[in-house]
């Protein structure tokens, strides 16, 4: 931009902030500085020029299906199924100009699997600060919600959390980490907020999303991924049909879930239970190049292998799947 360009940019970003902090006091001031403003850029209306500076709630941005695609398959090894939900899930939701209820879905596995992976790149295609944005809301259970005795002070403040960061940006994005750590019952304080009501107490929840990540189940996934091995079927052949249902019934029937006994499942809120497989060796490898590719290094497959065959695997006999997942890659690969 030329000089003088910058200079009435400037000029007008001073005189909004001005407005922003005597707001509160003179409603006219803002009203002046933001004809000001307009005058000065002559083409940036008062939106335009103070999302420059700092982040707004775009609620009609479109979402990038070919980035978030792409992501997906650049990132996430291992996970057809994963992959193939999470984009249809995201790209229908973000479509829908009026959906009836919030996107509520519900993520399971092993640890190392890709779980919080995946919430980080949704979180990144929906806001572009991704976990960092101010519109979307990381709780972990152990940190957030430790203590058994207080399970009514942790719904209570949850209910004021949502309800005020929803009102301030209607698409924001909640992530539930550890579910299988949190206490039976907090999560049901949000029920509310999940469900079909256009509105509650004037505020509407239906443009927000929800991301619960657990191990819960994880034995279920297991199960089903080795009976397709066992039979010599290949684990793309495994359909969210075949483990979705067993999801659903047994996370209820879990008392370690965080979802036990739930009204989430109870009153069908959860859209989509999104299983994570166990990670093979060829998984785990592809894991090694992708963080030597991130640490901008050459991909040494000497390495590659010697950091994949450090790793153990299960069942005892078969040894097939990585039992951290790709959990321990990182660290590792500091050895080498």
């Amino acid at each position: 931009m030329h000089p003088a360009g910058l200079f009435w940019v400037a000029a007008a970003l001073r005189l909004l902030l001005a407005a922003h902090v005597a707001a509160a006091f003179e409603p006219i001031s803002l009203g002046i500085a933001i004809g000001a403003a307009s005058a000065l850029t002559g083409y940036l209306s008062y939106t335009d020029l103070y999302c420059r500076f700092a982040e707004c709630c775009r609620e009609g941005r479109p979402l990038n299906v070919s980035a978030l695609k792409l992501n997906l398959e650049e990132k996430l090894f291992g996970q057809h199924l994963a992959t193939e939900v999470i984009l249809k899930a995201l790209t229908g939701f973000r479509n829908n100009k009026n959906p009836k209820k919030p996107l509520t879905l519900s993520l399971h596995g092993w640890a190392g699997t890709g779980k919080n992976f995946v919430s980080q790149i949704a979180a990144e295609n929906l806001h572009p600060k991704g976990l960092k944005s101010n519109f979307v809301h990381l709780f972990v259970s152990t940190l957030h919600f430790p203590h058994e005795q207080h399970i009514k002070l942790y719904q209570d403040q949850l209910q004021r959390w949502i309800r005020g960061n929803v009102s301030a940006c209607a698409s924001s994005v909640f992530i539930f980490d550890e579910m299988d750590k949190l206490h039976p019952g907090v999560i049901d304080a949000i029920k509310p907020f999940l469900d079909y009501y256009e509105q509650i107490d004037g505020v509407s929840y239906r443009k927000a999303i929800f991301i619960f990540l657990s191990n819960a189940g994880g034995d279920l996934i297991t199960k089903t991924a080795l009976d397709f091995w066992r039979a010599g079927r290949k684990r793309e052949d495994i359909q969210l049909k075949d483990l979705e249902p067993v999801l659903s019934v047994g996370v209820f029937n879990n008392k370690h879930s965080g979802l036990w006994h739930s009204g989430l499942i109870d009153r069908n809120l959860i859209d989509y239970f999104i299983p994570f497989l166990p990670l093979e060796y060829s998984h785990v490898k592809m894991c090694v190049r992708a963080e030597m590719k991130a640490r901008g290094s050459a991909i040494d497959e000497d390495v590659v292998t010697r950091v994949a065959e450090e790793m153990t695997f299960f069942p005892k006999d078969e040894k097939i799947y990585s039992d951290k997942g790709c959990k321990t890659v990182h660290s590792r690969l500091d050895f080498h």
